[in-house]
């Protein structure tokens, strides 16, 4: 993973079941301009296997992963073809 950009934008998923962590962070991902990053906060566990699956099937690149108390964070690129 490279190092972490500044958000452009944050979808706060915690409490959410999946897909709907997932959901929400792709449809702000469409909003954002190819090389922005957006924040995503879960706290659902099955986030650890979706949203690394997610972003290597959009074309996202997923730059950082950090746990925050019972929360994950992750930060995500855009890609250029999403």
């Amino acid at each position: 993973m490279e190092e972490p950009s500044q958000p452009a934008a944050e979808v706060d998923a915690a409490g959410l079941l999946c897909p709907l962590p997932v959901l929400r962070a792709r449809k702000r991902l469409k909003a954002l301009q190819p090389g922005e990053v957006l924040r995503l906060v879960t706290t659902d566990p099955a986030a650890r296997i979706d949203v690394p699956h997610f972003c290597a099937e959009a074309g996202h690149d997923l730059i950082a992963e950090t746990a925050e108390g019972s929360a994950h964070v992750w930060l995500i690129r855009r890609g250029d073809l999403a």
